[in-house]
């Protein structure tokens, strides 16, 4: 086994860390099924027996809300001979879990209700007082502002210590909504990635690559936004959130990421989008109403644009989407695009941030589909034997480092956000080993 300090550098990584089996199903253990992960939004279950089953690692698992109206993270497999209890990705299984091989029956926590024929297991094992005939759950399970995480380890840090400073996603997200709430919209774009997760995490606060990357889809979009400017008309606010793709090296290099020890980081830059048209004025309104000016102002002005829960979320706050990694193989990569609606606030307001999802984030883009192409290249770029080593050196050493940690990028296009990944996950990998 291949000591983790020799695949990381200060300013590099071996690319063995994007492309090799054993490293990958190292990942998988000491990371993926040992940290807290999303399983999804409350909303998703808002009825007993509502269920939603999902990926944490390489265990299939259901998020279910139960007969005491919490929610329960449960191993997707019962006990008895192994068959996964919902098939479906999503439902009602009314007030029990009843398994389609052999009718074993599991109250919503997982709980044995019914063994058939208890009689022919008399003299074993198999009763009902032996926990292991119930449905395994998971070892943690925690919410934080109806976001539900779980943990399959039972020992380590709590959720809001592992969220950290991160927590200002979801933070940002509800607060935004005058009820200080979102819920789900039950559309989830899916994408399979042909790349290792880590070419996802390290491009969403890279600050070069939209302007290369994206500038054709920029380019195009400003240039009809520039056209109807010039009739003295007001463009639709969509065709900025394409425009803006193809802003300058400056613009971009002139925005900050903060990157926390964990692998957690933000985009700062200003995404409230405020418009002076009578729909903005009433949604600003009901803030007002709802917080007070002050405190209102304080949540339509924060200044982020992209905040990273590593390993695995990427969350775009100000217009209320999420995006979820599930690692398949070291070459391949599940993301789900979520999108969410501020509860309280009126459908053009909500059209704003669906026009984001549909134009930026789901797989049908121009945009998603650069990057998608640019991450397979990348991995097959690795895979062949040009190089060992991938260069994160640019503005290396010219960032600012706190006490506690905290790096600063002085640099919007510093490559400080990758450096502190990789930190993360030799950190990750080490403690687990």
């Amino acid at each position: 086994m291949q000591p983790i300090s020799e695949l990381i550098r200060p300013d590099s990584v071996h690319k063995k860390i994007y492309t090799d089996q054993e490293i990958f199903d190292r990942e998988i253990e000491n990371i993926w099924e040992k940290i807290w992960v999303y399983c999804g939004h409350e909303s998703q279950v808002k009825n007993q027996g509502d269920f939603y089953t999902l990926q944490i690692g390489r265990q299939p698992m259901v998020m279910v809300r139960g007969a005491d109206d919490n929610i329960h993270v449960l191993y997707n497999r019962c006990p008895h001979r192994g068959v996964q209890l919902c098939g479906a990705r999503s439902g009602n299984t009314g007030s029990t879990f009843v398994c389609s091989y052999h009718a074993w029956t599991f109250h919503l926590d997982g709980q044995i209700k019914k063994i058939p024929m208890v009689e022919g297991y008399a003299g074993t094992k198999m009763n009902y007082e032996n926990p292991n005939c119930s449905v395994k759950t998971a070892a943690r399970v925690d919410s934080y502002r109806g976001f539900v995480f779980a943990s399959l380890s039972p020992d380590g840090e709590s959720l809001e210590e592992f969220l950290g400073e991160s927590k200002i996603a979801f933070d940002d997200m509800c607060d935004r909504s005058p009820e200080g709430e979102v819920e789900v919209v039950p559309v989830c774009h899916r994408v399979i990635q042909h790349s290792n997760w880590k070419f996802f995490m390290e491009n969403q606060l890279d600050a070069l690559h939209p302007s290369v990357t994206h500038q054709s889809t920029g380019v195009a979009a400003s240039r009809v936004e520039r056209s109807i400017q010039e009739k003295g008309e007001t463009p639709p606010l969509y065709y900025h959130y394409l425009s803006t793709f193809a802003s300058t090296f400056d613009q971009w290099d002139a925005v900050q990421t903060i990157n926390f020890p964990k692998g957690h980081g933000i985009l700062a830059g200003f995404m409230g989008l405020r418009p002076d048209d009578s729909d903005t004025q009433e949604y600003v309104a009901s803030m007002y109403k709802a917080y007070g000016e002050k405190l209102a102002e304080e949540y339509l002005q924060r200044n982020i644009h992209h905040v990273l829960v590593y390993p695995y979320l990427s969350v775009q706050s100000p217009l209320q989407q999420m995006r979820v990694l599930r690692p398949i193989a070291p070459n391949k990569t599940l993301s789900e695009i979520w999108h969410f609606r501020l509860k309280g606030v009126s459908p053009a307001i909500y059209r704003r941030s669906l026009w984001y999802y549909n134009l930026v984030n789901s797989p049908s883009t121009m945009i998603n589909a650069d990057d998608l192409e640019n991450w397979t290249k990348g991995q097959w770029g690795l895979e062949s034997d040009g190089h060992d080593w991938v260069s994160f050196h640019r503005d290396f050493g010219r960032d600012t480092v706190t006490d506690d940690g905290t790096t600063y990028s002085n640099n919007g296009m510093s490559e400080a956000v990758m450096r502190s990944q990789s930190a993360a996950w030799a950190t990750y990998m080490e403690n687990g080993e």
